[in-house]
């Protein structure tokens, strides 16, 4: 599959676009002081993916279990259970210190689950996204792992890895080495290939001002190593501030790869006229990837942040006109995959400076209302960034000659 970008990176943009097909409800949380927000997608073929937000709102005691509450009342309001896991990510003010409460609220639900250290928004202990899979005909294939889990869907399987890590000594560089040598062999334990299977990274680095070019120098190394450059493609990607619960960690990364997954299923999606390449500026990420399948697209953004065609910050020191910006190249992404903002199921929003998160929330329920999010303390990889967001589309497909999900 590792075939030149000139092959494999079409004008899936040409394609029409009908009504979303993406129903957000907003959850009535009652007298918890939490928000939660979900969103759902059913095809065609009678498969519903949701995926669900909760943050609490200020600091209250037993905040844990009022996080649970809340995220069950989603699922009521979706009609679904907990058994529809398939990954959670929560993110915690203290992972050092939360880090077995978390463990301990989430035992009983499945799939994979990550814990990461970054502070929500306006100031709280915890939050969580969660993504769930719903299939008329019977339960899921899904195995727990220690590492995360494995979901299986006819042919293909869906892999999560969690947390991985390195708590050794060393520098970030020689701490990255080491993470993709392990998850070089989490792929090969499963027969995948780096360049063939992943789809979506996470890097959380502890102190991304001082770290993060270890991390970019390492893993520009090991993609050339592994076959993935400039002339073929990379791996959608977000970079960003976030703390492991092992404190001599500087990084960890979250994976997610599909075995079986076919080279026409797969395609890197672009806005030139937006957003420069990656490359252009020492980097290796796709701006975004699009999975298809028989009855629906997923499109993976990476982190996009205030850039211009040209690989420049805008709007320095403004955060809202970075927060106009950086939905800009949203849209404009979006819109070469076939998609736009109402197809969103998911956001991650990460904030540099968390006095800026009473402006931002508000602008977010303006811009993108109904769309789950989380607002989140994590500085950017280039101080000049206020603001970064990634996220996740779903949009309707008529492939029947491709797999169903």
């Amino acid at each position: 599959m590792n075939t030149p970008v000139s092959t494999v990176s079409r004008n899936i943009g040409a394609m029409p676009h009908c009504e979303t097909a993406v129903e957000s409800l907003q959850v009535d949380c009652g007298e918890l002081p939490a928000r939660a927000m979900a969103a759902r997608f059913k095809g065609s073929g009678g498969v519903m993916e949701c995926h669900v937000t909760v943050q609490l709102t200020g600091n209250p005691p037993h905040a844990l279990e009022i996080l649970d509450l809340a995220w069950r009342r989603a699922l009521s309001e979706l009609d679904i259970d907990a058994s529809s896991t398939v990954f959670t990510r929560f993110f915690t003010s203290d992972v050092v210190n939360h880090e077995a409460d978390v463990r301990e609220c989430a035992r009983l639900v499945p799939g994979a689950r990550s814990i990461i250290g970054q502070t929500p928004l306006p100031s709280s202990k915890f939050a969580l996204w969660s993504m769930h899979v719903v299939d008329p005909a019977g339960p899921l294939d899904l195995t727990q792992e220690t590492s995360g889990c494995t979901l299986r869907r006819g042919n293909l399987a869906h892999h999560w890895g969690v947390e991985m890590t390195d708590p050794g000594d060393g520098s970030s560089y020689q701490q990255t080495n080491r993470i993709l040598d392990h998850h070089k062999q989490w792929l090969d334990a499963r027969g995948m290939k780096l360049a063939d299977h992943v789809v979506r990274t996470w890097w959380f680095v502890r102190n991304i001002d001082a770290d993060y070019h270890g991390l970019v120098n390492a893993r520009r190394e090991h993609f050339a190593f592994h076959g993935l450059t400039r002339d073929t493609h990379y791996i959608a990607s977000t970079g960003i501030a976030g703390a492991h619960s092992a404190l001599k960690a500087k990084l960890s990364l979250d994976s997610y790869a599909i075995a079986g997954l076919q080279e026409r299923q797969l395609e890197f999606v672009h806005s030139t006229d937006h957003l420069c390449p990656t490359q252009d500026y020492g980097v290796t990420f796709e701006r975004a990837t699009a999975v298809t399948y028989a009855d629906r697209r997923h499109v993976f953004l990476s982190g996009t942040a205030s850039i211009d065609a040209s690989g420049n910050i805008l709007h320095e020191g403004d955060v809202v006109k970075q927060l106009d910006r950086t939905l800009e190249n949203i849209e404009a992404l979006l819109a070469n995959a076939g998609a736009n903002i109402g197809d969103l199921v998911s956001l991650l929003v990460y904030l540099r400076d968390p006095a800026d998160a009473e402006i931002i929330e508000r602008e977010l329920h303006e811009r993108v209302s109904g769309v789950p999010f989380v607002l989140l303390h994590a500085p950017v990889c280039r101080p000049g960034w206020l603001i970064e967001i990634e996220g996740v589309a779903i949009v309707s497909s008529d492939r029947p000659d491709l797999p169903g999900f």
